[in-house]
């Protein structure tokens, strides 16, 4: 039984490190889930500590995805419309079958938000949405370092109960 929660939760954390990229795929909570199963083995003593700071980690970095672009497009100078049409453009982008919409969504929802506020304003609605972009872009790279480090930490307690794994 330990075999297969040990597999699961690897292929938890690779679902997750791809999933900090692919937003179809869950990014950090997959990886959360697989250091999980992993002390869920009778071979990894449970501690705690870890389960409870990296889901804390995960809660805190879930929600930043959210907020990040929003951010980014007040930054940039948007208006509270440029941040409702990233906000509804994330949305809907994650909701849409196609490619890449998680980033078109966000971008094309705080340029029409941005329209609406000011359609004579081409510059500042297309600077806004670029803060859009860059917010998108940043909240990426964090999901992908976290995962990273929960692939760490997921390795490193495989290797430290090697033997009462396999």
């Amino acid at each position: 039984m330990d075999l297969v929660l040990l597999l699961l939760g690897l292929v938890c954390m690779i679902v997750g490190v791809f999933g900090s990229f692919m937003p179809v795929l869950p990014g950090l909570s997959s990886c959360w889930l697989g250091l999980l199963l992993l002390y869920l083995t009778t071979a990894v003593e449970n501690n705690y500590w870890i389960l409870g700071i990296t889901l804390l980690i995960t809660v805190s970095i879930t929600i930043l995805d959210y907020v990040i672009p929003a951010k980014g497009t007040k930054k940039f100078g948007g208006s509270s419309y440029g941040i409702w049409g990233t906000n509804i453009g994330l949305i809907v982008g994650i909701l849409s079958p196609i490619p890449f919409g998680v980033i078109i969504g966000p971008f094309a929802g705080a340029f029409i938000g941005e329209l609406i506020y000011d359609s004579k304003n081409h510059r500042r609605a297309l600077k806004a949405a670029t803060g859009s972009l860059l917010g998108f872009l940043a909240s990426s790279f964090i999901n992908f370092l976290f995962c990273i480090i929960f692939l760490g930490i997921f390795i490193s307690i495989v290797w430290q109960n090697r033997s009462g794994l396999f």
